[in-house]
C-alpha cells in the first residue's frame, strides 16, 4: 500500500512537471515562503531493505535544492528572523528556512559542509534524550531488527503476531505492518512498551541507535556555536504529543526547552512536533506550545507561508524534501506550491 501511494504522488510530481502546470500555478500559491523540512542528510545506502529512505536525504539533493533556491531568487533566512518578518507582517521578497528535526550527527557531519558552501542558515530540532544517549529511535531500532531476522514474533494483547521477514519484500510488508500498529497504539508509553518488549526478545538495545546517530551534548554545544546553526526543541521522548494528557504534553515541550538551554546556555525559541502530522499535533498542542513560551512551532502538514500565518505561528506547514522524491526537477514543483495547494484541496492555511 505504502509502494502504492509513492508512486501515486511521484506519478504527480512528475505530471505537475511536465505539464508545465507548476508556472501556471507558482504565482497563485507559492505564497512568500517555505519552511523545509529534513531528517538525515548522509550518501545513499545500498541495502535492498530502506523502510525510512524517505527521512533520508543525499548531500548532492541538499546542494542542488541550496542551488535552485538562490537561483530563483528565494532567500534563505533563519528561523528568527521568519519569526520577526511574519511578526512585522513584512510579506515583500520570498524566504525559505531550512529545518532538520531529531538531531542527528550526519547534520553536523554531512549537512553542515553544504549550508557552509552556500552560507545557508538552518535549524535543527533537538530531541533531549537523543541527546542524552538514553532516548528510543523506535522506527530506526525497527528497521534494524527486522533486518537481521527471518521472522518477526510480537505480542499485541493476548494474540501473538508473527510475520515473515526473509526477502526484502517481506522485510518491507512487515516493517509497514508494524510501524502502523505501533503509531496507532493510544499513547507513547504503550508504543515504548511494546518495542521494549520486542527489543528484549530479540536481544536490541533500544537505546543504542541515539547513542550511536545523534549529537551527545557534548557535541551539540560547539554545533550550537556555529554562525548559521540554530537549535530548536524538540520534545523529551520524542512521543505523540496528541495522545498524552495535557500536563504531561506540556511537560514534554517545556522541560525539552529548559533542558537545551541548561546544556547549550543559550535560549532556545522554536520547537517542532514530533511526526507533527494531524494525529500528532492540533490546536491543543498549538495552545501548549504557545503556553510553554515558543515563538514559533512547525508541523509536518504540508504547506506554503501565506500571510494569514501570522496569526498561526505555533501550526507553521513544512514542505518535506523527501528521499523518495530525489530528483533536481521535484524542486521548481515544490517551491511553487502546486503540490501542496493540490494536496491541501487548495487551502492556504491549515491550523485547524
Amino acid at each position: 500500500m505504502k509502494q502504492f501511494r509513492h508512486n501515486i504522488i511521484r506519478a504527480g510530481l512528475d505530471a505537475l512537471y511536465f505539464t508545465g502546470a507548476y508556472h501556471v500555478l507558482r504565482p497563485i500559491f507559492s505564497g512568500i515562503g517555505t519552511i523545509l523540512m529534513l531528517h538525515n542528510v548522509r550518501p545513499p545506502r545500498t541495502d535492498a531493505f530502506q523502510p525510512n529512505r524517505h527521512l533520508e536525504v543525499t548531500p548532492e539533493f541538499l546542494r542542488a535544492t541550496l542551488r535552485h533556491l538562490r537561483s530563483q531568487n528565494i532567500e534563505i533566512i533563519t528561523i528568527d528572523e521568519m519569526h520577526r518578518r511574519l511578526t512585522a507582517r513584512e510579506f515583500g521578497s520570498r524566504f525559505a528556512c531550512i529545518t532538520l528535526d531529531d538531531g542527528y550527527r550526519d547534520n553536523r557531519d554531512f549537512a553542515l559542509p553544504v549550508f557552509q558552501e552556500f552560507q545557508a542558515p538552518f535549524t535543527v530540532y533537538v530531541t533531549s534524550d537523543f541527546a542524552q544517549g538514553t532516548g528510543r529511535l523506535w522506527w530506526i531500532t525497527l528497521e534494524r531488527l527486522i533486518a537481521q531476522n527471518k521472522s518477526i514474533e510480537l505480542p499485541i494483547g493476548d494474540a501473538e503476531i508473527r510475520l515473515d521477514t526473509r526477502t526484502p519484500e517481506a522485510k518491507q510488508a512487515a516493517f509497514d505492518r508494524l510501524h502502523a500498529l505501533l503509531r496507532g497504539l493510544s499513547g507513547s508509553d504503550d508504543l515504548q512498551r511494546t518495542m521494549a518488549t520486542l527489543c528484549t526478545r530479540y536481544r536490541i538495545d533500544d537505546t543504542a541507535v541515539s547513542r550511536e546517530l545523534c549529537l551527545s551534548w557534548s557535541e551539540l554545544r560547539h554545533f550550537a556555536e556555529h554562525p548559521l546553526v540554530t537549535i530548536g526543541a524538540h520534545s523529551i521522548t520524542h512521543g505523540i504529543l496528541a495522545h498524552q494528557r495535557e500536563a504531561l504534553a506540556l511537560h514534554e515541550m517545556s522541560v525539552s526547552r529548559a533542558r537545551i538551554e541548561a546544556n547549550l546556555e543559550r535560549e532556545v525559541a522554536h520547537l517542532a512536533y514530533p511526526y507533527g502530522d494531524r494525529a500528532a499535533a492540533g490546536p491543543r498542542e498549538y495552545a501548549l506550545a504557545r503556553r510553554a513560551g515558543f515563538k514559533t512551532a512547525v508541523t509536518t502538514r504540508p504547506g506554503m507561508l501565506f500571510p494569514g500565518v501570522a496569526d498561526h505561528l505555533t501550526a507553521l506547514p513544512r514542505v518535506s524534501l523527501n528521499g523518495n522524491y530525489q530528483h533536481d526537477r521535484i524542486l521548481p514543483v515544490l517551491t511553487s506550491g502546486a503540490a501542496t495547494a493540490m494536496w491541501n484541496g487548495f487551502r492556504r492555511v491549515d491550523a485547524a
